[in-house]
């Protein structure tokens, strides 16, 4: 079997024969920019991680999460599930992170893979128990996720610091290894013809690791700029909004029809694909003009870039509603 493309190489495959998403020169300009004027700010730091992540207490912790980080989206807007944590109400994926956290608070030892190797269904049913009639989507493949990887890590030391601490402190090594040992995270599709990969689980697990050694001051990871962002489905929103990305309308209507696509689609892998090389592009754009204006090299990676973009797509949700979501029911994002 062929060894897929890497997602770099994946999302500019996709962008170069995509049929219904566009990368925009323009918008690429655009985003560039309004980055640039927040090249000191804490948002495209790895503070930007700590505002996207208040939540992450330790590593263990991260990997519960991120292994059933898929799917939070609603059937119907009104109906979300709704996790309060120490009074805050939370929605979309920090209901996971909420719930985790609620469960450590009550004494179960969730973070714990001899624990949660071989818990049942219906403990992690109680673990996700949402506030209101509405329960977290997917709790079955949730389950068969969290006890798979809870083996793989007791097989090797028993811990998600002792299992990455194989890659070295490589991050483009941790993927690797995580892909490899970690069926769940074998985020991969056949488009035109070729394997592609697109990551998004096993990158961000590498990503918030760094992220909380960073908080621990000891962040020195090496290559993190090998990182894509994050295809998921909120991030192209916001880069469809910004006018970096443009679907047809064709495809457009059939999002705003609410169908769903199944993942491998090809408008899904499109969607995905092209937000992957339109980040790119950001990025090479970005650190041009930190270059030319200011003769600074860019440490700005599209790992920072995909979380001041989840991040704002958070905060201008309503008013980016009038552009649709695509709805992929699967456990990559």
């Amino acid at each position: 079997m062929e060894t897929p493309l890497l997602p770099r190489e994946s999302g500019q495959f996709v962008a170069e024969r995509s049929r219904d998403v566009f990368v925009e020169e323009e918008g690429v300009q655009k985003v560039a920019e309004m980055l640039y004027t927040l090249r000191h700010s804490d948002c495209l730091t790895a503070s930007g991680w700590k505002m996207a992540n208040p939540l992450a207490p330790a590593l263990n912790w991260v990997f519960v999460v991120d292994t059933m980080n898929f799917s939070f989206w609603p059937e119907n807007e009104s109906q979300q599930c709704e996790v309060t944590y120490k009074g805050t109400m939370y929605t979309g994926y920090m209901t996971l992170c909420a719930a985790i956290t609620r469960a450590m608070e009550e004494g179960i030892p969730i973070t714990d893979p001899k624990y949660f190797s071989q818990m049942s269904v219906e403990e992690l049913g109680q673990v996700l128990r949402s506030d209101n009639e509405t329960p977290m989507p997917m709790l079955q493949e949730r389950h068969k996720v969290l006890t798979e990887g809870g083996r793989v890590l007791l097989e090797h030391g028993g811990s998600f610091r002792t299992f990455i601490s194989q890659a070295g402190n490589d991050a483009r090594k941790m993927v690797e290894l995580i892909v490899e040992k970690i069926p769940s995270y074998r985020d991969e599709a056949v488009y035109e013809g070729k394997r592609i990969s697109l990551y998004k689980r096993a990158q961000i697990l590498v990503a918030d690791f760094w992220g909380v050694m960073e908080a621990r001051g000891e962040g020195d990871i090496i290559n993190m700029d090998w990182l894509t962002m994050f295809a998921d489905y909120r991030v192209p929103q916001a880069l469809v909004y910004l006018g970096a990305l443009r679907y047809s309308d064709t495809l457009m209507q059939i999002l705003k029809n609410g169908e769903l696509l199944c993942s491998g689609d090809r408008r899904e892998v499109e969607i995905r694909g092209c937000s992957i090389w339109s980040v790119e592009l950001i990025q090479d754009r970005l650190c041009k003009l930190l270059q030319e204006r200011d003769g600074e090299t860019c440490n700005i990676t599209s790992a920072i870039i995909d979380f001041y973009l989840w991040l704002y797509a958070k905060q201008h949700h309503k008013e980016m509603a009038h552009i649709p979501i695509h709805h992929t029911r699967c456990i990559y994002y």
